[in-house]
Formats: structure tokens, sequence, C-alpha cells
């Protein structure tokens, strides 16, 4: 039989890299018709690259991404509160990669088609529906903006890597409770700008709140680099937030004049969003964390699973990861709700925590605790807050996340290296 996938984004197309390279058949079913490279910036944390280097994805990743080597944090003037070396500037074996969300689909989604062939992917037809069977499930297949019936696929388990909006999770936990929103709406953009700070560093200034994001995703010459901005600001209660998602426009007019004055001397911010061409708006939300994550023979994946405040550069990470567990509880147990139940007891209780921790602000609330002692600003942060003081912040962070150099690089690669074998036999039922 096969693992039924429903989702071709970042975690479930590395879900399919991973059966292949396992050996267990596999189908991924999408929902758009014709994947383009839609999408913003997101960072993989070191564990998760380690896993799409043993797919042998490092030439690839390496080439579309930026390999980060500092993170630095500024009060809303642009004086520099805290900042530490990430990646293998931080003693890991592995780097942190900034990267374009839809190249790195795209790139997923390339690799799998060359290895598996065209078949591996249904696309164009969403999973409505499910019925559980004498050797697994039938799922019903729809059209996704007219709703008649496509076709109906037979298989093993169904794993549901369907966003942060996943409509399998509705069904299977309608009980869960509705996003919880934190009044506040983020916009991100992409746009070219002049190098700063090295060209390799993520910076995050300003508080809760208010906040401004900026880090390079791929670079433009010797000089520029292409920059992806998430600006938070607060917004009123009554807006729309419940009816968006990440592909929502926004306008840079909403934006802008809360950031006009923040022009420094590393970074002139309103000239990085005012040449913006695109600016997409997505509310600061996220999920409580569930008590499973598997119903029967159907699993959550990724955003499914877990949405999270996008605090930490964890929620792509964590995605990765996931499908690189669930593929090895397929491998050893076949494909069996055993399977789905030794993926939900090693992987759940571990990420709800980070949805925790992420919810006080994660390594962020340093910014925060400074500006309660210095709302206008300091000549020496020492005096402020002393380094020993604010390094508790970013150590906390890491040890709730399993982020810690020594117990991450101390920790062996969930499968192992690999790009499996074309498949020989037929993919379906």
């Amino acid at each position: 039989m096969t693992v039924l996938i429903a989702g071709a984004g970042v975690a479930g197309l590395t879900l399919g890299l991973s059966l292949h390279q396992v050996g267990v058949p596999f189908r991924i079913i999408e929902a758009i018709a014709e994947l383009r490279p839609l999408g913003f910036g997101i960072n993989l944390q070191p564990h998760a690259v380690r896993e799409l280097y043993d797919l042998g994805l490092k030439d690839k990743l390496e080439t579309i991404g930026v390999q980060t080597e500092r993170t630095a944090y500024f009060n809303n003037r642009g004086q520099e509160v805290w900042s530490e070396p990430r990646g293998r500037e931080a003693g890991y074996k592995f780097p942190q990669i900034s990267i374009h969300r839809g190249s790195l689909q795209m790139m997923l989604h390339e690799t799998l088609l060359e290895r598996c062939g065209p078949k591996a992917i249904l696309a164009g037809a969403k999973v409505s529906e499910w019925y559980e069977t004498s050797r697994g499930l039938e799922v019903v297949l729809t059209d996704r903006q007219y709703g008649y019936e496509l076709d109906r696929l037979r298989g093993s388990v169904l794993v549901a890597s369907d966003g942060a909006r996943s409509s399998i999770r509705e069904t299977l936990f309608p009980d869960a409770g509705m996003p919880n929103w934190r009044k506040s709406m983020m916009w991100r953009g992409v746009a070219r700008a002049p190098k700063f700070l090295g060209g390799r560093t993520m910076t995050i200034s300003g508080t809760k709140g208010m906040k401004f994001v900026a880090y390079p995703i791929g670079e433009r010459g010797k000089t520029q680099s292409f920059v992806h901005w998430i600006a938070e600001l607060p917004v009123a209660p009554e807006r729309d937030w419940e009816k968006q998602d990440w592909s929502r426009r926004g306008e840079i007019d909403d934006v802008l004049p809360s950031f006009a004055d923040w022009k420094f001397e590393w970074l002139d911010i309103p000239a990085l969003i005012g040449g913006t061409e695109a600016v997409w708006e997505w509310p600061m939300i996220d999920r409580d964390p569930l008590s499973s994550w598997t119903e029967g023979r159907i699993a959550l994946l990724g955003d499914a699973a877990h949405p999270m405040y996008p605090i930490g550069s964890n929620g792509a990470s964590q995605g990765i990861l996931d499908a690189r567990v669930i593929a090895r509880c397929l491998r050893d147990n076949g494909e069996t709700t055993l399977a789905l139940q030794d993926y939900d007891e090693e992987r759940r209780e571990a990420v709800n925590a980070i949805i925790i921790a992420n919810r006080g602000q994660g390594p962020d609330a340093v910014l925060d605790a400074v500006d309660d002692l210095a709302p206008d600003g300091f000549e020496n942060i020492d005096d402020v807050m002393p380094e020993a003081e604010r390094r508790v912040f970013a150590d906390r962070y890491k040890e709730a996340t399993g982020l810690t150099v020594e117990k991450l690089n101390a920790q062996p690669s969930i499968i192992g290296a690999g790009e499996g074998k074309p498949f020989t036999g037929k993919i379906g039922d």
C-alpha cells in the first residue's frame, strides 16, 4: 500500500523525498494545480539543514540560500542590545540557512520529480473526505475551486501536511479551538538593498507589537543582497484576520509611516520598505497545542500539527524534522497506525513546548526587557543590563527548543544520508 500525503509544501515534499530514500511508496496530493514560488524568507536551523543535506541537497541549498552567521537585536533607535553567532560560526556542525520559502519549495518539488517521476504528485486535487477500508483508507479528491469529485485513491495511511489552516485538522479535531490572534499583523516583503552588517546577519529591532526583522536570503553581486523583511504592528481588533492567509497581498502604505524615522547607520528601513514591489500580510496567530497529532490512520505534519508564532526561526525547521521522523517510523514499523503513534510520541511534546516558548517572545524578549529599563535608549548597554543577563534570554530559548550547540551536535541524523532509488513499482494503490 501507499502513504498518501496531503499538501506539497516544504514539509510534505520533504516527507516524499524521505519516504523515497527509505523505500516506502507514497503519493502527494496537492490542491494547487500549478505550484509557483510564492512566499517569503524563512530560516532553516542547523538540525533541519543536516536532514536536508542527508537527502543530497547540500549543493542546491547553499546555491539558493545564505548561510547566516549572526543574529543581532536592536532597539527602535538602531542601538545594539544583543548579538550572537549563528550556524557554523556558533560552533554547530551545520549552518543556519536563510532562504526564500518559494525557492526552497520549488527546489524540493523539482528534486522529487527528478527522483520519483511525475506521477509522484497529483496536483489540482484536494482531500475532502476519507473512509476506513479493510486495508487502509480511501480518500475522496475534489476540485479546490468548485468542489466536484475528481477521483478516489486508496492508501495505507494519510499524512496531513496542508498548512496552518489545515482542513483535515479541523475535521479530526473540531473542538481544538480557534487560532489565537495577538492583535497584530505582519507585513512581509523582499527587496534589493545594500549589504549590511557583513551581509550574513539577521536583525530584529523594536519591541513586542512594533518590530522589524530583516535578513538577506540571496546575494546580488558583491555589494547588494536580496533582503527579506517583516514588519509587525498592532491593529484594531475588528480587523478581518480570520479570512487571511499567507498569500494575501498587503499595502506598503499600511507599513511605511510607522517606520518612517527608522533610518539606522547600518540599515535604512524606510528605503528598504519603499523599494519593495510586492508585500504580503499575515495575522500574528498560533494554535493551542494538541493532545494528539494522530487519529487512526491519519497523522498531522508541519504547520497542520503545530502552527506557531514566527519567533525564534523554528516553524519550517520543525516541519522538516517532523517529516524525517515520520519517514523513519514508517520504515521501521510499516505503513501502520503504530508508526504514526511512534511519530506522535517522539515529536509532539517537544514541539508543543516550542509553541509555548514562542508565546513568551522567545529570545526576542530581551528587547522588551531592555526597553523597560531604557525606553529612551542608552549610551552603554552594559550599564542597562549586563551581558550575562542578556545572554540568559538566548540560552533559555535554545535549551527549550533543543538548539544548544552541545545537544544538537551530539544528536545522530534521524535517518542518515542517501538519496534513495527510483521506484520500480506502481505509485498509487
